[in-house]
C-alpha cells in the first residue's frame, strides 16, 4: 500500500482504489472483503474512503464513504436513514449540576419517549402528539404525502407519533462535561419507524429490480438503483425526506431535553452556546473533483 497524507491506498484490481485512514487500527477480514466487493462495483467514483472505526456492517461497511455516479445502493444507507448526533453546549458548568442526578435523568426520561414495548402500545411513541410535534410535522407532511401517494404502504408506519422520540438500540441521551468543565446535552437517533420502513421498502425494491442480475453481485445487499430506472428518483426523494425527519427529530428531542433540565436545574442557563446536528448514515448529491455525484456515508460524517 502507498502511504500518503495520513492514509494508505489499497489498489483494487478491477475496481476503484480504497483509501484507508486506519494506521494502527486492525481491519477485520470480513470488513476488508466487504470493502473490496463495494470498490469493484462499476459506478464507484474515484475512490472509497475508510475511517478508523471501520467494521463489518449490513449492506456496507460501517465507517466508509461511498461515492457513486449514476447509481445508489439503498442498503449502504441502511434502514436507520439519517441516523446521527446532536450536541448543544450550555452556559452551565459541572458545579451547576445537582449532586444527585436522579431527578434530572427522570425529567429527561419523562420528556422524551424511548424504548419499545412489543405487543402493547409502543412505549417509544407519543400517546398523543404535543403541539410542538404537530408544528414540526407540518413542515414534513407535504413531502410525506407525495411519497405515500406512490407507496401507500408507508402510511401505516409510525411517523408523526415517532417525531421527537429516541428509539432503542444504541440511541441515547447524555449529559456530558467537556475538558473545560462546560455542560453539554448530547443525543443520538435517526428517522425512527418511518425511516426504517422506507429503508426496508427500497432495499427490497432494489433486489427485485435486479432479480435477473443479482446473482452477479458479490453480495445481494449491494443491489442498486441506476439513474433513470423506475425507482431511482423515488428513492432519492424518500431518503431525502427521511433525513429531514431525522434532523427534525433530533432538534425536537433536544428542545425537550433542555426544557426538562430547566425544571430541575435552578440556575438560569442558555443551551445554544454551540450546537451541532449532523447525520452519519445518509446519502446526498455533492461535487468532488469537478463532478456532481452521490456520496453515501455509513457511520461517517463530512
Amino acid at each position: 500500500m502507498n502511504a500518503q497524507a495520513g492514509h494508505d491506498t489499497l489498489p483494487v484490481p478491477g475496481g476503484a482504489p480504497i483509501k484507508l485512514w486506519t494506521r494502527g487500527v486492525p481491519v477485520e477480514e470480513a470488513a476488508r472483503q466487504q470493502l473490496l466487493n463495494t470498490a469493484r462495483l462499476p459506478f464507484i467514483f474515484h475512490h472509497l474512503a475508510v475511517m478508523p472505526d471501520v467494521h463489518l456492517g449490513k449492506g456496507s461497511t460501517i465507517g466508509s464513504v461511498i461515492p457513486t455516479v449514476g447509481a445508489i445502493i439503498p442498503a449502504a444507507v441502511g434502514v436507520d436513514i439519517g441516523c446521527g448526533m446532536m450536541a448543544a453546549r450550555t452556559s452551565l458548568t459541572a458545579a451547576d449540576l445537582p449532586d444527585n442526578l436522579h431527578a434530572l435523568r427522570s425529567a429527561i426520561e419523562a420528556a422524551v419517549p424511548h424504548g419499545k414495548t412489543f405487543g402493547k402500545r409502543d412505549a417509544g411513541a407519543w400517546a398523543e402528539a404535543p403541539a410542538a410535534v404537530d408544528a414540526m410535522w407540518r413542515e414534513l407532511v407535504a413531502g410525506f404525502a407525495r411519497i405515500t401517494q406512490k407507496y401507500p404502504q408507508l402510511e401505516r408506519t409510525n411517523n408523526r407519533l415517532h417525531l421527537g422520540t429516541l428509539g432503542t438500540g444504541n440511541h441515547f441521551i447524555e449529559v456530558c462535561i467537556d475538558e473545560a468543565g462546560q455542560v453539554w446535552f448530547m443525543l443520538h437517533s435517526g428517522s425512527r419507524g418511518v425511516g426504517n420502513a422506507i429503508g426496508n421498502l427500497f432495499i427490497e425494491l432494489a433486489r427485485d429490480d435486479m432479480r435477473q442480475h443479482i446473482q452477479n453481485l458479490p453480495d445481494r445487499d449491494l443491489a442498486y438503483f441506476t439513474e433513470g430506472s423506475r425507482h431511482f428518483d423515488d428513492y432519492v426523494e424518500a431518503v431525502g425526506w427521511a433525513q429531514d425527519f431525522a434532523r427534525h427529530n433530533r432538534a425536537l428531542m433536544m428542545h425537550n431535553v433542555v426544557a426538562a433540565a430547566r425544571r430541575i436545574i435552578t440556575k438560569p442557563f442558555v443551551a445554544d452556546v454551540e450546537a451541532v446536528n449532523c447525520h452519519h448514515n445518509y446519502v446526498q448529491r455533492e461535487t468532488h473533483f469537478g463532478h456532481t455525484i452521490f456520496v453515501t456515508r455509513k457511520g461517517a460524517v463530512a
